[in-house]
Order: structure tokens, then C-alpha cells, then sequence
């Protein structure tokens, strides 16, 4: 058993599904596999540094506003932090550290020099200024500037945040150090050092994977029936590119709610429509409305949540149809549902490898930025192809030798690198 008190508080309601607990539960399931002694254990189930920041803010009406920033730095054994910052109001520090822990080993699984960090400030960016949103940004990044750097921590965009913040957040450090350092954060634009294909990249490899386990039931991505929740960054780009590949996208939703289609939706209409309301869909010409809740029970082959996390619970897991669920979101299963789409023979296609696309091309912008050498996005997409279809084999291999879950053999593949690695460079007692 993990003791998990020394860093972060308890939940402050038990009955909610807290993502650090859960992401302690895949880690020990991992280590029971693995025979892993507590000590090692209790080791990788640590975050190495937590760093909390007051960040005052002048609000256009002249008001000063004091905002919390954390960011949480896992394990930096394999090379140094790498994780998104998010802006939302769900932000917390348990969660922030679970996201971190899952980074660590999807940095491990998917066979890139990083470890795991997060970050993330409790607001709704949608409440804020541009001009505000530039000075949290800005003043953010100048209270980690010891915490961060392209050899220390490498921050990049998540839920809220996007690369006009990484030019805000890179520009700052590089004022602070008296010259421009591009590797500092990745997602950044393309005139700052940026890389072609990033923008599609993590919704390119939900793609990438779910092809590849398609193609181990001798199946192909053309007329499969996909339902999708969430269509932000990733859910949109792994719609298109299924589209693109003749799949047939039934339902999407946003926050708000979505739309089905039993024919199958068009998927560059339904993007110009979304962009033309305010990312409303719900009035989406040729469909009907759909509920969040509606869309994740539909009958279709795959089924990609690609919103928050614990959206298939125990609650709702009986009602999921679908024969292969595909993590885009990071923790969007619990694990007790996870376990039960299992025993029914659902494929569960877990997050620390269907998302990892992102991460995979924000290695490889930092590797070109360190080079001062840019590639094309034929050159950048063919070298993402190749590290998550590497990583899907590994997965697919761990399970058959092990006789284990999808999920389980990931973790074992990055938990058992990163434990590895510690023994290795004698940093475990």
C-alpha cells in the first residue's frame, strides 16, 4: 500500500473519484506485476518537488487579484520534466500531481529522454482579458524561473492554454535570461521555433493507435462508426483525420452537448459551423441533438473520449456499447469501470499511450529547436507515426507474454522503465 499523505492533502470529499488515487492504483497494480519492493514503490508513487506560487494580478477594472499556480515535477531519471499547463477551474494540486505521475510514465512507455510534470492555475480563461490572461501567463512563468528550462522542465499548452501563452511564457524567461531560448517550452508558434504538425499531433496518434488495433482484429478505420466526446484540439483533429480515412463519425459532442448522425456526420461542415458559433454544434444542419451522457452509450465500433476525466464510472459503464474505447482524454475510464469493460471483452486502448502523440511531437520540437534544424510535417508526422506504433507493439507484445490488460501492460512497460532507471544511476537505496 502507497502512503500518499507526505506531499499532498486528502480529497476533500471521499466519495469523489480523485485522479491521484487513481493513478496510485494503476502504479500498484504495475509494481504487483512487476515485483516491485515498497521501497521502490513508494519512490515512484512520490512526486520529486511540488512548487505552489501566489501570482497577483492587475484586472482591467484596476482590481488586484491573487491566483494559486502550481507545478508538480514527478521524476526527472530519464531526462528532464516535461508536462502541459492547463488553465480551468478544476485545477488542483491532486490532480496536477496525478497528471504528472501519468506523464512520467508515458515519457518511459513511449521510449523519449523525459519525466513527468504538470502544471496548471484554477481559473476560467474564458473569464479573463487577453490582456489579463498575458499578465497571469507572464507573471506565472516568472515565479518558476528557477523551476524551469530546456534542460530542467520543458512546459507546453493543455486545456486552456494554447501557443499564444507558450510565446508569452517563453518570451518572459528569455527576458529574464538575457536571450532567446526556444527550448524552454514546445507548442509554441511556428515564427518562434515552433514545429509543423503539433496542432494535430495528439489527435494524429488516437488515430495512429486505434488503426493499429483495428488492424490486429483484421479490420480497417474505413466505415467503422466512431462516436466522439469532446471536440476541442484533440477531438477535432482525430475526427478529421478518421474522417479523412473513411470512417464513419456518428456523434460528437461538446460541453454544452452534440449532435448524431446515423449516416455519419461531415466532419470538415460540422468544423467551419463550430467556428462560426462560438464552438456551438448542437444546431448542426442534417443531425439531432445529443447529450453528453447519450453520446457515450451509443452502439459503434469505437468510442473516443476526448473531454474531462471519469466519464465511463461504475455508474455507466454497463449502458458503453462500444468494442474499442480509446482514451484521448487523460484518466476519461475509472478504474473500476475499466475493469469491468475487460471483462466483457472490451478493448481498452489506454491514454498514457492513445494521447501520447502530443508529447511525442513536443520532443520532437524541442529536439529540433536544441538543433537549430527544422523539418517539414511530412518528416515530423512520419517520425510520430513511428515512435507510437513502436509503443503500440510493445504494449501489444507486454500483454500477450504477461496474459494481461492493454492498460496494465503499458503501465508495466513505463513503470518498469523508470523503476529500472533509478536502479541503474543508484538512486534507489
Amino acid at each position: 500500500m502507497i502512503s500518499k499523505s507526505l506531499l499532498l492533502p486528502e480529497p476533500a470529499s471521499p466519495a469523489h473519484i480523485c485522479p491521484f488515487d487513481q493513478a496510485c492504483s494503476y502504479l500498484e497494480a504495475a509494481a504487483k506485476e512487476l515485483n516491485l519492493n515498497q521501497g521502490l514503490l513508494e519512490i515512484l508513487s512520490h512526486p520529486r518537488k511540488v512548487v505552489t506560487v501566489s501570482i497577483p494580478v492587475k484586472l482591467d477594472n484596476g482590481e488586484i487579484q491573487v491566483l494559486a499556480g502550481h507545478r508538480v515535477q514527478h521524476s526527472d531519471v530519464l531526462g528532464p520534466y516535461k508536462g502541459g499547463i492547463r488553465y480551468h477551474p478544476a485545477v488542483t494540486l491532486r490532480e496536477v500531481s496525478a497528471l504528472a505521475m501519468l506523464m512520467t510514465w508515458k515519457c518511459a512507455l513511449l521510449g523519449i529522454p523525459y519525466g513527468g510534470a504538470k502544471g496548471g492555475i484554477p481559473i476560467d480563461p474564458k473569464r479573463y482579458s487577453v490582456g489579463e490572461l498575458e499578465r497571469i501567463s507572464r507573471r506565472y512563468i516568472s515565479e518558476l524561473i528557477k523551476d524551469i528550462g530546456p534542460a530542467v522542465d520543458i512546459p507546453a499548452p493543455d486545456m486552456g492554454t494554447s501557443a499564444r501563452e507558450m510565446a508569452w511564457m517563453m518570451d518572459t524567461y528569455s527576458v529574464n535570461v538575457g536571450h532567446a531560448v526556444p527550448g524552454v517550452v514546445t507548442g509554441k508558434p511556428l515564427s518562434i521555433g515552433g514545429s509543423l504538425g503539433r496542432e494535430m499531433a495528439t489527435g494524429r496518434g488516437v488515430m495512429i493507435i486505434i488503426r493499429e488495433a483495428l488492424a490486429d482484429q483484421s479490420k480497417s478505420l474505413a466505415g467503422i462508426r466512431v462516436a466522439i466526446q469532446g471536440f476541442g484540439n484533440v477531438g477535432s483533429a482525430a475526427a478529421e483525420l478518421l474522417h479523412q480515412a473513411g470512417a464513419k463519425i456518428i456523434a460528437i459532442s461538446t460541453g454544452a452537448g452534440g449532435v448524431f448522425s446515423e449516416v455519419g456526420l461531415d466532419i470538415p461542415k460540422l468544423k467551419v459551423y463550430a467556428a462560426e458559433n462560438r464552438k456551438s454544434i448542437m444546431s448542426f444542419p442534417e443531425s439531432v441533438p445529443i447529450s453528453n451522457a447519450d453520446l457515450l452509450t451509443l452502439p459503434c465500433d469505437v468510442l473516443i473520449p476526448a473531454a474531462l476525466e471519469n466519464q465511463i464510472t461504475e455508474e455507466n459503464v454497463n449502458q458503453v456499447q462500444a468494442q474499442i474505447v480509446a482514451e484521448a482524454a487523460n484518466g476519461p475510464v475509472t478504474l473500476e469501470a475499466n475493469l469491468s469493460l475487460e471483462a466483457r471483452g472490451v478493448t481498452v486502448l489506454p491514454d498514457i499511450l492513445t494521447n501520447a502523440g502530443g508529447v511525442v511531437v513536443s520532443y520532437l520540437e524541442w529536439v529540433q529547436g536544441l538543433s537549430y534544424v527544422f523539418w517539414d510535417e511530412e518528416r515530423v508526422n512520419r517520425e510520430m507515426e513511428n515512435l507510437m506504433v513502436q509503443a503500440y507493439h510493445r504494449v501489444i507484445h507486454q500483454s500477450k507474454v504477461r496474459q494481461i490488460s492493454f492498460r496494465l501492460a503499458a503501465y508495466t512497460l513505463g513503470v518498469g522503465r523508470v523503476a529500472q532507471a533509478l536502479t541503474d544511476r543508484g538512486l534507489y537505496p
